[in-house]
């Protein structure tokens, strides 16, 4: 199993994300984010609505959504990286977010464009200059209503170190 592989066992398995996630981002394990799916298209991840992820109005807060967003583009950035043992750096320059419906149970945020992403980095890699990709990530809930649609900069350079 290569490198990539083992990552999205990870990040795919229900006790291993809950144990990676409370290690590393535990704002994310609290909120109960799932990593649903993640492959060379892309990813999914759930967001819970209830108590831990609501706003005073009863929806689920907009913070709580960018956190799955970013998540699903994120994930799939890394996943991309561990497939071709570069060394990569990536960083969130920008976000912005349309909110289209009040979340009020669980949502999937889906970010599927992995080829473009890929593309990106495989141009930093070559250039070793700084490349930007906007990562969009859809919000829909279990019923299918869209609730929040997502751009997130990434910034992805190759590592001077590798």
């Amino acid at each position: 199993m290569d490198r990539g592989e083992v990552f999205r066992a990870l990040w795919t398995n229900p006790l291993g994300i809950r144990a990676m996630l409370w290690a590393k981002l535990p704002l994310a394990a609290f909120a109960g984010l799932r990593v649903k799916r993640l492959d060379e298209t892309g990813a999914e991840v759930t967001l819970p609505a209830g108590w831990k992820t609501q706003n005073p109005f009863r929806s689920t807060y907009f913070a709580a959504q960018a956190m799955a967003a970013e998540m699903s583009t994120g994930a799939t950035a890394l996943y991309l990286i561990e497939r071709s043992s570069a060394r990569v750096s990536m960083l969130v320059t920008s976000l912005s977010a349309r909110f289209t419906r009040k979340a009020t149970q669980l949502a999937t945020f889906t970010f599927s464009d992995g080829a473009a992403m890929r593309a990106a980095i495989d141009r930093a890699l070559a250039t070793g200059e700084g490349v930007a990709f906007v990562a969009r990530s859809i919000g829909r809930q279990k019923d299918g209503t869209t609730v929040a649609e997502f751009e997130i900069e990434w910034s992805f350079k190759r590592r001077k170190d590798g």
